[in-house]
């Protein structure tokens, strides 16, 4: 299985670096593993769900 670091999420999901980190620590995002002081995320994890918007304005 191929992983990806947390930039290279980042600039394929198109969202910030420390959201990705976010994610990860809520485990949001199946397979991610923390090694050492870094992330690890499956090249074919999906991006979640945003829940922080609640109205579905900009969804």
């Amino acid at each position: 299985m191929e992983y990806l670091s947390i930039s290279q999420v980042a600039e394929k999901w198109g969202i910030k670096q420390r959201r990705i980190r976010r994610l990860c620590e809520e485990g949001r995002i199946p397979g991610a593993h923390k090694m050492g002081a870094y992330w690890s995320v499956p090249a074919d994890a999906e991006k979640p769900k945003d829940e922080r918007i609640k109205s579905g304005k900009y969804i």
